[in-house]
């Protein structure tokens, strides 16, 4: 039996004539000449698409030039080369495609056909059996085969010609052509392409009249929104448009066969003749327009004009507590308003001229504000409200006359009525801030006033002991007096005025809002809100709006330290330990922490995050505590005497801890010496005293009273729990010693310091029993106690009225909180602070890289803790560490 096989791409597929019967060429079943047909035409098709296609591209650019009419712009020498090289280029463009044109023969189409059906049914029809004609079997196996092929055969269908010409026109020349040529066609003037004067042919078979023609167009002001019009196209009659619409008319044909005549131009001067071809001129009042002459118009033009705009006060001006102000106003336009003002002047004959307002004022030029306009939507007709917050202008608390005015797009303004009203500001109920606003609005109303206002403040500062809650306000009180009464009114400036009027209104802003301790305090709640929302898992939106909280109130405590920093004193906002070095924390870096926080927690790493958080209110507890005064150098106070005793506690708990990490980490590796890991790890740190902080490591506790610096040799796991146990004594000892202190922050100090003697209660019984990794985690909660009892400590005194009153008290209760001791260092290799809390020699501007080698740090743990070949009990401990960070 014969076996068609598939022909080659771009095989021609023929009947093999030795296996033709013998009776001539097999036939095809007539249901399949027709797709055979449209096979062979779609083969055309796509023959011709690939040799004519640079053809008819220069043909439709041809099209494009001559209907859009650039052969009666360009010198006529340049249209003649482009005609010249234009029909060389479709005469070349012709002969290339007719010489790779072949039109497709019936073994083609039936070779494309044939491709599209399984099995190729129409080559099977025109094989003929080869092996067995004489078999009876094998011709019904034959004839079953080809009633098989015939039935595919019957359902032919034409595939559809592939017209695409990307690979030959990669740059898509034949698209430019096309959009040439409809652009030419659309906006164009196609009977352009034949001889001027000439009839034209229209596709119903007419032709266009011979003689002049005009054509004019109306193009409304671009603020009104309108449509252009094309006036061939209104019928003659009344006309309405737009006021500053602007009218062009062009006449065609023979010169003086039409003219124009117009009235509402006003066109005064050097006027083109009625007869010019082109003329335009803008519509700036009623009367007539006509083109007279054969086919001409008349049209009675009335202009629609632009209303000014509108605008008035349609509510009273309300004000809040802090002084903001609300006006609320209606303004529209027949077109809409794009700008808008308030214009706000002092209303002097309503002012009652009394005490420091009985002298002329000084002049000041009328307060202008910008109307918010709106976003989006329709200008036309709209409401809003002005607001702003004007307490600190001269004006404030004092009658004045407002005038809106509001602007339109033809630059025409409207302005609503005077409204007169007392322009608000804000509200003082403190009796010495009220009466240091009043001075500060005598002063700006007139310089002259100056030596009235210093000696009524004089007055005020009499008895500051009563009046004053915090030295500093009275300080600077007298400050801005001295100031004051050394200036000559007369040749006072007006940047003085405003600076001293400035610095009465923070020091009454301040008398009224609260001193330091109410700053602080609000900075407690915006942390401990925002804590509570970290541990809640609260939304993006919620940890926004508290985190703008926190920083409000961050930046409201640290400019209170900084005004009421003494002429000398350091500035509050550097962290302890770091002021006797040079280094400083400043206010940037305060924010960037702030913004890393937020940023993890909208990322969901709420552990990083409460990590940062912990050094946050870290240093802004260090912040509280260095804003405390100086000098005196006498004994210490029972407060600050108890947090020098907890501060020693917590370094010898630190150097427990650390000799309990080095016999844990001997346990693993026996032949490894002590404090080798914490040399290694200071290496990776990139610290560049790594020597020094073996030897550190390896004399821990040197120093320090209680002789802890010779423990080396000790290090026994019995000689840690006696040196355990007796901290534990001394820490109850320290507690029974406490000041006597009211108040949540000193009942918080006790109850921290309870659960740090617990757990190192919990600490000795671990070591007694030999579970370093067990003891190690309770001294972490034994020092985590004990820094938050030191912080509530802290806290307590502050709100007690105990905290030191001299810079030199201060800073010697300070000694030894955060400040590095060289060559101590932690089994990480991390610099040690005196206080025992982990420290670096570097600022805040690293955190980066201290954050990612944490990172390295957690995933080193994590592949220990995944080797289960090491001993069971660090493998408890490596997960332990893993639960907890």
């Amino acid at each position: 039996m014969a076996v068609t096989p598939p022909p080659l791409p771009g095989e021609t597929l023929r009947a093999n004539p030795a296996r033709r019967p013998a009776g001539g060429e097999a036939s095809l079943p007539p249901e399949a000449e027709r797709p055979l047909r449209l096979t062979r035409l779609g083969l055309a098709a796509e023959r011709a698409f690939r040799a004519f296609w640079p053809l008819w591209t220069l043909l439709a650019l041809g099209l494009a030039f001559l209907t859009t009419g650039w052969q009666d712009r360009l010198p006529l020498e340049l249209v003649w080369f482009l005609a010249v090289g234009g029909a060389v280029g479709i005469g070349a463009a012709a002969g290339w495609g007719a010489w790779r044109f072949r039109w497709p023969s019936r073994a083609d189409a039936l070779a494309r056909l044939d491709s599209t059906m399984p099995g190729r049914p129409l080559a099977a029809l025109l094989d003929a059996q080869a092996v067995g004609r004489d078999d009876p079997a094998s011709r019904a196996v034959w004839e079953a085969h080809r009633a098989r092929m015939e039935a595919r055969a019957k359902g032919a269908r034409a595939p559809a010609p592939d017209l695409r010409l990307a690979a030959r026109d990669p740059y898509g020349l034949r698209y430019v052509a096309l959009i040439l040529l409809a652009a030419g066609l659309l906006f164009g003037e196609a009977w352009r392409m034949v001889r001027p004067g000439a009839p034209v042919a229209l596709p119903g078979g007419g032709a266009l009249a011979e003689g002049p023609v005009w054509e004019g167009w109306i193009a409304p002001p671009a603020h009104t929104g309108k449509p252009q019009l094309y006036l061939a196209d209104l019928p003659p009659g009344s006309l309405a448009i737009p006021e500053g619409s602007r009218i062009t008319i062009r006449l065609y044909g023979e010169v003086g066969a039409l003219s124009l005549s117009e009235t509402v131009s006003a066109r005064t001067g050097e006027v083109p003749p009625a007869t010019a071809p082109e003329q335009s001129f803008e519509v700036v009042r009623d009367g007539r327009l006509a083109i007279e002459g054969p086919g001409g118009a008349e049209w009675r033009v009335s202009v629609v004009p632009d209303e000014p705009p509108a605008v008035e006060v349609i509510g009273a001006v309300e004000a809040d507590g802090r002084g903001q102000m609300a006006l609320p106003f209606r303004a529209t336009d027949d077109y809409g308003v794009v700008a808008g003002r308030a214009e706000i002047v002092l209303d002097l004959p309503a002012v009652e001229r009394r005490h420091g307002l009985i002298p002329e004022p000084d002049p000041r030029e009328a307060l202008v504000l910008d109307l918010p306009m709106p976003f989006g939507g329709d200008r036309t007709a709209f409401e809003e409200r002005l607001v702003d917050d004007l307490s600190q202008h001269p004006f404030a608390n004092l009658p004045v006359t407002v005038t809106l005015v509001v602007e339109d797009a033809a630059g025409q303004e409207g302005r609503s009525e005077p409204v007169a009203m007392v322009l608000p500001g804000r509200r003082f109920f403190q009796p010495v801030a009220r009466a240091v606003i009043e001075q500060r609005r005598d002063l700006l109303w007139t310089r002259a006033n100056a030596p009235r206002v210093a000696g009524l403040l004089r007055t005020i500062a009499h008895r500051p002991e009563d009046l004053f809650p915090d030295r500093a306000l009275y300080l600077r009180l007298s400050y801005t007096i001295r100031r004051l009464s050394a200036m000559d009114p007369a040749a006072m400036t007006a940047e003085e005025q405003e600076e001293i009027a400035q610095a009465l209104w923070d020091l009454a802003v301040q008398l009224e809002d609260g001193t330091l301790r109410d700053a602080r305090e609000r900075l407690e709640r915006a942390r401990e809100r925002l804590s509570e929302a970290m541990r809640n898992g609260a939304s993006p939106e919620e940890i926004a709006e508290l985190m703008d909280e926190l920083r409000a109130a961050t930046e409201d405590y640290l400019r209170m330290l900084a005004e009421n920093a003494q002429p000398g004193q350091q500035m509050a906002d550097q962290p302890q330990g770091a002021q006797n070095q040079g280094q400083e924390i400043t206010r940037d870096e305060i924010q960037a922490l702030m913004d890393r926080i937020q940023e993890l927690m909208e990322q969901g790493r709420m552990a990083e995050a409460a990590e940062l958080m912990d050094q946050l209110n870290q240093l802004l507890e260090n912040l509280q505590v260095t804003e405390g005064g100086g000098g005196g150098g006498g004994p210490p106070r029972p407060g600050q005497r108890s947090m020098e005793e907890l501060r020693e506690s917590l370094r010898e708990q630190q150097d427990l801890s650390d000799e309990a990490f080095r016999d844990l980490q001997e346990r693993f590796q026996p032949g490894r010496p002590r404090g080798e890991a914490g040399e290694q790890q200071g290496q990776q740190q990139g610290q560049q005293q790594g020597e020094q902080g073996q030897q550190g490591q390896n004399q821990p506790g040197q120093n320090q009273p209680g002789g802890q610096g010779g423990r080396e040799g000790e290090g026994g796991e019995g000689s840690l729990a006696e040196r355990q146990g007796e901290l534990r004594r001394e820490l109850e000892r320290q507690r029974a010693e406490l000041p006597g202190l009211t108040g949540e922050a000193a009942e918080a100090a006790r109850r921290a310091l309870e659960r740090a003697e617990g757990a190192m209660r919990q600490a000795e019984e671990a070591l007694g029993r030999g579970d370093l990794p067990g003891a190690i985690d309770r001294q972490a909660e034994a020092m985590d106690a004990l820094r938050e009892g030191m912080r509530n400590l802290g806290q307590a005194l502050a709100e007690n009225g105990r905290l030191p009153e001299d810079r030199d008290t201060a800073q010697a209760g300070e000694q030894g909180q955060g400040r590095p001791v060289p060559g101590r260092r932690d089994p990480l290799g991390r610099q040690l602070g005196q206080g025992g809390e982990f420290g670096t020699d570097q600022t805040l501007a690293d955190r980066e890289d201290m954050r990612r080698r944490a990172e390295e740090l957690l995933a080193e743990i994590r592949r220990r803790a995944a080797e289960q070949e090491r001993p069971r009990e660090e493998l408890d401990y490596l997960r332990r560490l893993l639960e907890r960070f």
